[in-house]
């Protein structure tokens, strides 16, 4: 019997459109009963929890062109505890963001801050703007679900 490999999907939200996005993103992974999905908003958080994941795919709102304080504030508690633990090693990773305005900002920030952790691009950041489409939604559940069984067959 393998052991199944754990997803983390951590998100930030203020007005609820990033958590519509996490719950379709959790839905699309657990799709794949090989991965175990689990969802935590990022204030509670922990650095087990990133420990505990083989892959982690983030949700954050685009606040004043920037990731929320909520994602920046998970980044900056276990960065330091992250790279320390040997443990914890490269670590494949995918982004969705909910933008009032543009979201880029977000996006090059999240990208530039995680260039320092052992983690690994693997899916291009899905960006929603304005109000949460079914269109969205579909596309975070094709991640959830793509990221699940791309761990659960070795992919990463």
């Amino acid at each position: 019997m393998t052991t199944k490999k754990h997803l983390l999907i951590l998100y930030h939200t203020q007005t609820g459109n990033t958590e519509r996005m996490a719950n379709a993103v959790l839905s699309g992974a657990m799709r794949c009963e090989e991965t175990e999905a689990k969802i935590l908003k990022a204030f509670h958080a922990k650095l087990d929890d990133l420990l505990w994941c083989d892959g982690l795919i983030v949700g954050t709102p685009e606040n004043f062109g920037y990731l929320s304080g909520g994602i920046k504030d998970f980044l900056d508690r276990t960065y330091y505890p992250a790279r320390e633990d040997p443990k914890f090693v490269s670590r494949p990773y995918a982004l969705f963001v909910s933008a009032g305005n543009d979201g880029t900002n977000a996006i090059r920030h999240f990208d530039r801050i995680v260039k320092g952790y052992p983690l690994v691009k693997v899916a291009d950041p899905i960006l929603c703007r304005g109000e949460v489409t079914e269109e969205a939604l579909t596309q975070c559940q094709e991640l959830g679900e793509t990221i699940a069984n791309a761990l659960a067959f070795g992919v990463y």
